[in-house]
């Protein structure tokens, strides 16, 4: 039987990743810092820090595939150094107690950030120049790095970088929809961006068919449909029974007004209401192509965006973070 250690697996993508990984037969350790291991996941916790090198050789000791999904996240209201203490540090680490552990395999889930904004009607494939754009997504890149020069030197690594993922318990798009099922979403006018959505069931299963199939040192996309911002945030809408936002806020004022925000809550360590991070949705296109993981890994997402976002509101509505509905529109 196959074993997996899973960084990060308490997060949003680990938590579907860990029971899938179980459900296909796999033994699995979780490294567990914070958050407690979800109950009944049929996983063993390794308890401890990312960068420290006795739980990580702990948690790869028998291991024949590392998933390494772990980062800090986050925003003003996060220590600044921790971005690359655990993302390229704790990245360092994870190679290392995998190489002197003798596993197999490390999957290395990196950012679609890392692209930084997609130039206007190109979709970018594993070759387009990453022009990162804040600190998270530069130490992504630089962990990325870290994983291409492991590569390079001999070991079984394949980086994978996720589109906008989505799905049941994601805080992150959870405030997106929040929003627009409040009816308090703005639009920004005088922006084309487009996404690249993935439910989080389908980038599972490319995170496990990169760990069978991938080629060692490969790099791959795992991404849905190219989609405008507009045609997403209509699908949102649509899924929350409300009407499309249709008020637009003029570009410019708002991104000043977003940057002078969060200098200003920064200042006191707490995440602004408007801060450009929150913009970058309708501000930095992440068009991606995954034809390279349909090709070698046979990565084929079965949720469209519509389908995935109403069994997402669902899971919400379902589990009180949203109130139940009780209108067809507004």
């Amino acid at each position: 039987m196959a074993l997996a250690f899973v960084t990060g697996g308490t997060g949003f993508i680990g938590r579907h990743l860990v029971p899938a990984l179980a459900g296909r037969g796999w033994k699995v350790k979780v490294l567990v810092h914070k958050t407690e291991l979800p109950a009944r996941v049929g996983a063993e916790a390794v308890s401890g820090d990312i960068r420290d090198k006795t739980v990580l050789r702990s948690g790869c000791a028998g291991a024949d595939t590392v998933f390494h999904l772990a980062a800090a996240v986050g925003s003003a209201v996060v220590d600044r150094s921790l971005f690359r203490e655990v993302n390229v540090r704790g990245t360092e680490a994870v190679l290392d107690a995998a190489r002197e552990a003798g596993v197999r395999r490390v999957v290395h889930v990196s950012s679609a950030g890392v692209l930084g904004a997609v130039e206007p009607g190109v979709v970018a494939d594993e070759t387009y120049a990453p022009r990162p754009r804040n600190l998270y997504d530069r130490t992504k890149l630089e962990a990325e790095r870290t994983a291409q020069r492991a590569a390079e030197r001999g070991a079984d690594v394949v980086i994978l970088r996720p589109g906008w993922v989505y799905g049941p318990g994601d805080r992150r798009t959870f405030k997106l929809i929040k929003a627009v099922d409040g009816g308090r979403l703005f639009m920004l006018a005088g922006t084309s961006g487009r996404q690249t959505p993935v439910y989080v069931d389908d980038l599972v299963a490319g995170l496990i068919a990169g760990a069978e199939k991938g080629t060692p040192g490969g790099l791959y996309h795992l991404a849905g449909e190219v989609m405008p911002v507009e045609e997403m945030v209509a699908a949102i809408a649509a899924a929350c029974g409300r009407r499309p936002p249709r008020f637009r806020l003029p570009k410019t004022p708002t991104v000043v007004a977003a940057a002078v925000l969060e200098a200003a809550f920064g200042l006191f360590r707490k995440e602004a209401p408007l801060n450009p991070g929150k913009l970058s949705f309708f501000l930095h296109p992440k068009a991606m192509s995954s034809e390279k993981a349909r090709r070698e890994l046979g990565f084929s997402p079965q949720r469209g965006f519509a389908e995935g976002m109403r069994l997402t509101v669902a899971w919400y509505r379902e589990n009180g973070w949203l109130r139940a509905a009780n209108r067809a529109s507004s």
